[in-house]
This record gives C-alpha cells, sequence and structure tokens, in this order.
C-alpha cells in the first residue's frame, strides 16, 4: 500500500475540533480528548516496554545475507531469542515539544541503524524515502492462567517504490526523527526503471501519540484513538524547499531556531513565515522586499565574497561539468534599523 495517511495532521485535528463542539442536540456523545499532559506518561512507558522486550534484525545488518533487503523487522525477546539485544540498549532519544500544549515534552526514541552520506535532512525538505507504518498496542492475554503483557502491532501503510513527502506536512514524530538522518549519495538506474540508491540512511521511529494522530486517527487507515506509531524508513534523496515561492528557502524561515515551523508567524496573520508570501503583512510580497542573487562557479574558483546580510540559499553541483551554481539571498535594511525590510511592515 501507499496511501500517504500520514500527511495533513493539522486539517485532521482541526476539522475535528471544528465539527464536534457541540452535537448534544443530535443525540451524539463526543468524548473530549485525554489531557495531553496526563496522556503522555502511559504512552511513553507502553513504548519502554516494548523497547525493553523487542529487538531488530541487527546481525542481518551487521553480516548482510546475499539477498538482503536492508529493511528492519522487529521481534520478541523469548525463546530461541532470549539472548538477543533489546531495542531499548540500541536506540537515541531527543526532546520534542507537543505543538498543541505549551509545556508538554515528549522523549521520542529513534534507532538509527545507518545514518546516510549524503545530504543532512532539514525539517522543510522534500525527502524521498521508503517507510512501513505500524500502530502499537498494550493488551494482557491469558497464558497459564496468568495475565501477561504483549504489545501488538498492525501496519497501517506502506510504500512499495520511493515516494517523496514535504516533510512540513507529515506528523511531528516522524519530521522530529528524519532530520536526525542523511539521504543517499547517489543512485542507479536499472534496466526495469527502478532505482538502487547508494549509501541511504536506515532507521525506525517509536513515537507516542501526541506526535502522531493522538484523538483524530485517519478515517479508515486502521490506526486508533491513541496509537502509538512505529515507522522503520530508508532516507534517499533530499530537495531543498520554498513552500510560499518567496525566494526564502523554508528553514530559513524558522527565526527563533527551535525546529517548529509552525510558531514563527511574523504579522500574526495565522500563516506562518515559510507558508506567508507577504511575511511581515505590509502589502508587499517578500520576494519584492529581498535580492535573490545567483554565482555559477567553475572548478578551481573560490566562493564569492558575500556582502552584508547576504545568505547563502543553496548550492548545485553539475556532476558532468562540476560547475556550481551558487543561490543567495540578501536581506536589505532599507531604513537601517535592524529589522529586514521582508519583516518590517514600515518598511515597503
Amino acid at each position: 500500500m501507499n496511501r500517504n495517511i500520514f500527511l495533513l495532521p493539522l486539517v485532521a485535528i482541526l476539522f475535528t475540533l471544528i465539527f464536534s463542539c457541540d452535537t448534544e442536540d443530535d443525540g451524539v456523545i463526543i468524548v473530549p480528548p485525554r489531557e495531553r499532559d496526563e496522556e503522555i506518561i502511559p504512552a511513553t512507558l507502553m513504548i519502554e516496554n516494548y523497547l525493553e522486550t523487542h529487538f531488530y534484525n541487527y546481525e542481518q545488518f551487521a553480516n548482510p545475507p546475499a539477498d538482503f533487503n536492508y529493511q528492519i523487522v522487529f521481534d520478541t525477546i523469548a525463546g530461541d531469542n532470549s539472548n538477543k539485544t533489546p531495542l531499548i540498549d540500541q536506540v537515541s532519544f531527543k526532546n520534542v515539544d507537543d505543538i498543541f500544549q505549551d509545556g508538554v515534552i515528549y522523549k521520542l526514541y529513534y534507532l538509527k541503524v545507518r545514518q546516510g552520506e549524503g545530504d543532512p535532512i532539514n525539517f522543510s525538505d522534500k525527502t524521498t524515502l521508503n517507510y512501513v507504518g505500524t500502530s502499537l498496542r498494550e493488551k494482557e492475554i491469558l497464558v497459564n492462567d496468568e495475565y501477561e503483557t504483549v504489545y501488538p502491532t498492525e501496519t497501517f501503510d506502506s510504500s512499495v517504490s520511493p515516494i517523496s513527502f514535504d516533510l512540513t506536512r507529515v506528523v511531528k514524530g516522524f519530521q522530529a526523527t528524519l532530520i536526525e538522518f542523511n539521504g543517499a549519495t547517489g543512485f542507479i538506474e536499472n534496466p526495469d526503471g527502478t532505482l538502487t540508491f547508494d549509501d541511504f540512511g536506515i532507521g525506525a521511529v517509536f513515537m507516542q501519540s501526541g506526535l502522531g494522530y493522538y484523538n483524530t486517527p485517519p478515517v479508515g487507515s486502521g490506526i486508533e484513538f491513541y496509537d502509538q506509531l512505529i515507522f522503520t524508513f530508508q532516507t534517499y534523496a533530499v530537495e531543498k524547499t520554498d513552500q510560499d515561492l518567496d525566494t526564502i528557502l523554508s528553514e530559513f524561515e524558522d527565526l527563533n531556531g527551535n525546529g517548529n515551523e509552525l510558531d514563527d508567524d511574523t504579522d500574526n496573520d495565522g500563516f506562518p513565515n515559510f507558508n506567508d508570501p507577504d511575511d511581515d503583512g505590509d502589502g508587499k510580497l517578500t520576494r519584492f522586499e529581498v535580492e535573490a542573487n545567483q554565482y555559477t562557479l567553475n572548478p578551481g574558483d573560490a566562493d564569492p565574497e558575500l556582502a552584508e546580510n547576504e545568505v547563502e540559499m543553496q548550492r548545485k553541483t553539475n556532476l558532468e561539468t562540476g560547475i556550481i551554481t551558487l543561490y543567495t539571498v540578501v536581506f536589505t535594511d532599507a531604513n537601517n534599523d535592524g529589522i529586514a525590510d521582508y519583516l518590517d511592515e514600515n518598511t515597503y
């Protein structure tokens, strides 16, 4: 399957908030969402218990068989696998803020099997990858007259071929993990039209429902309310983006540098800067309040000396000629007040 159901989480949540406010007259009982600062506790405990009782096929990665597909596979530590190293001893973690409630901070666990040797992934990039998404739950089963806790998982989505995602449109836990990886160094086109990527990233993420869909899972996805989510993935290509086409790459519109593109809204119009073609709301489009430059560097040329307030956006290399094209933006400040014109409503 390849349904891309972990796109647009904000739209789904806003839809639920708008249409579930007052249904008493219709005889429908709406259960309010759980408090996020309370739900995070059992959600994190469930994930940690899973990590303590499961392992991945690390031995195959250490000594890959000839036909190995480099897919991460999880299994329970039991029976013949009793001596396997648990995931909890192999994962890393980072703290990620809840984007809906201040003060709620998630401990996001992720498994880095291979970093990837290509370009690093940024929070606003368009990234090409393969993935498998599964839901994680907890239940008690009766075994030999005693109850035992198990952690059933169910695959709800996967890609059959590489697919590209705008990382500003995926669930927060997935975005926050992918930026810890790099893409591939290149690819080879096979006779059948498929691509084989070199030195790509390989990993997995174990996210609480608050970093996924919480109480608004996509309809028909098979994901239940408050399901924890696991994604395994292989990262291939990385492409810089300018979502609002204002000549400023979206990664540079995270003004406070916290990796959350949603909380930078200079004119407070409800559209974050990365998705607002007029950042300061002065009626003059941002692309007309900055200066875009382009430099061509032949092999052996030194980088140009950039002007004051000129910032490199990106550079592209022609692999055949070795010629580098350098793209920059000058953040002009016409009234010398220390605020770039595109962020200054008094300059237009």
